[in-house]
């Protein structure tokens, strides 16, 4: 019996492995930094926002029925509007508002996952990297936020006369979040202003807080 119960702890211990969700994170926002605006490039982002709802789905060891409903569920929707979006059949912004549930929806996951293992193993390398995924999912968020906002809207999203790029979108936000400042970009709706203080202060409470708990007590249980 205590065998048993040994395996199903390892078995446990075994899944998380946050260092490739965050890998396939810094990918994402890579990609949509320097990929251009064209149908296909909109497809494969869309692809990779699924693939990485299904490895963080994967990694966080939850039920086989909701791993497999969740990645089918994703992936269909994913490949439906990623085969729209590449023939120009829906508006630029419509992708990014899918996006923007599958990111959601993948930060969800991920906190839900890094929650069972922080119960299941404490605080280890593996969580501090997935909090730090977390960290860049809450980028990319923002910046399909701004792109929805920015393409949907009436008039144009910032102060210097544009509604901007995607990738001038991903560079806003996370400038904002880290609060760079840079200036070159600043919003000119009321909406688009909100949009750069919550992710300011969801940006800096997130680093301060979530990520120096972490790292603290990584380094306090590495010195034990």
């Amino acid at each position: 019996m205590l065998c048993a119960v040994q395996k199903v702890r390892l078995s446990e211990e075994a899944g998380y492995r946050y260092g490739v969700v965050l890998l396939v994170a810094f990918v994402a926002v890579v990609f949509f930094i320097v990929s251009p605006e064209r149908p296909a490039s909109r497809a494969i982002g869309l692809v990779l926002t699924v693939t990485m709802l299904v490895v963080v789905v994967v990694t966080g060891r939850g039920g086989a029925i909701m791993r497999e409903t969740t990645a089918a569920v994703a992936a269909v929707l994913a490949l439906g509007v990623a085969v729209a979006v590449a023939l120009d059949g829906v508006p630029t912004w419509v992708g990014s508002a899918l996006g923007i549930i599958l990111v959601g929806g993948t930060i969800a996951e991920l906190v839900v996952g890094l929650g069972r293992m922080l119960r299941v193993r404490g605080v280890t390398v593996q969580a501090v990297a997935g909090a730090l995924a977390v960290y860049l999912l809450l980028g990319l968020l923002c910046s399909l936020i701004v792109t929805v906002a920015a393409r949907a809207g009436s008039g144009t999203f910032f102060a210097e006369g544009t509604d901007g790029s995607q990738s001038q979108h991903v560079y806003f936000s996370f400038t904002t979040m880290t609060t760079t400042g840079y200036g070159d970009l600043t919003p000119a709706t009321s909406f688009g202003r909100a949009i750069a203080v919550v992710a300011m202060l969801v940006g800096q409470i997130y680093l301060v807080t979530i990520i120096g708990l972490l790292v603290g007590n990584l380094r306090r249980a590495r010195t034990t």
